[in-house]
């Protein structure tokens, strides 16, 4: 993954996202009609509509799709976020890539959880539960998730990552709606890239699941943005079947680039009841990552 800062001819992280953006949306969807012997060579807005419907002329969009330095004031970005209809999420992603920070690549810092919330994990004898950081890193995991997790005891300690779990062979079978979730594991990547492109270990998980998997490979050039808070996601679990689990990602105080991660069951479910059956047959394994 090239640092979108330093990249030849320009900001290429900023010029592909743009250009995804653009395909996606039909002239209808944003008010300005077609014509049937309008004839496009490209799907979706043409650049001079997204430059119409930002209120810039045609050239300054078109240099900033192609990401030359243009010192771009937040309102005219706002204002191309409006036009491409981004979200929140999207338009936040949007600012990061225009205004990279830094030029060099530069690791990002070491985290560590906090010894509470560590606390937390090894209290949580009933929830899966576990800490993201940068990457996707699992920085900290409880018994109970290592047993769901099935697949992440192969892995060497150094590569416990959410991301190389899902584009594993076990990650593909333990999840029944395995797409979506790993099309969201590589959403939240692309986000992170936003705010660390520079980040060295970034670029090699990138290029590692590059290489080795066809679908990252596509849908990282998709260049979705997603941040996923919460939600249902379904197992296929080699020892207790199959369970469905309501997740929740919540963000510690202190560092916003740590994420707690729980699996709860409805309370008298069938999965509720399979997870306790894994809670017993999990034993005693450590409830720490490190």
């Amino acid at each position: 993954m090239t640092d979108h800062a330093s990249a030849p001819g320009g900001n290429t992280e900023l010029r592909d996202f743009l250009r995804s953006r653009r395909a996606r949306i039909t002239p209808l969807e944003v008010g300005l009609g077609s014509r049937p012997t309008d004839s496009r060579r490209v799907p979706g807005l043409r650049r001079e509509e997204v430059a119409q419907l930002a209120g810039v002329s045609v050239d300054y969009y078109v240099r900033l799709e192609r990401g030359r330095n243009l010192n771009v004031s937040e309102s005219v970005l706002n204002a191309v976020a409006r036009a491409l209809c981004l979200d929140e999420t999207e338009r936040a992603y949007l600012l990061a890539l225009a205004k990279p920070t830094r030029t060099r690549p530069r690791a990002a810092p070491v985290q560590s959880v906090r010894p509470g919330l560590r606390q937390v994990l090894d209290a949580s004898t009933e929830v899966p539960a576990m800490v993201l950081g940068h990457r996707l890193d699992i920085l900290a995991i409880n018994r109970l998730a290592r047993a769901l997790l099935t697949g992440l005891e192969a892995l060497p300690r150094h590569e416990w990552n959410m991301a190389r779990l899902l584009f594993g062979e076990e990650g593909r079978r333990l999840y029944t709606d395995w797409a979506l979730v790993a099309r969201g594991a590589v959403a939240a990547l692309r986000l992170y890239a936003g705010r660390h492109a520079d980040d060295p270990r970034l670029a090699e998980l990138v290029d590692e699941l590059s290489t080795h998997d066809e679908d990252f490979r596509a849908w990282w050039g998709d260049h979705d943005v997603h941040h996923h808070a919460h939600g249902t996601e379904r197992f296929h679990h080699p020892v207790v079947g199959d369970l469905s689990l309501q997740y929740e990602a919540l963000t510690p105080n202190g560092d916003p680039d740590q994420v707690l991660c729980l699996h709860v069951a409805e309370p008298g479910s069938p999965s509720e009841q399979a997870l306790r059956l894994l809670a017993r047959r999990s034993g005693d394994s450590p409830a720490r990552a490190g």
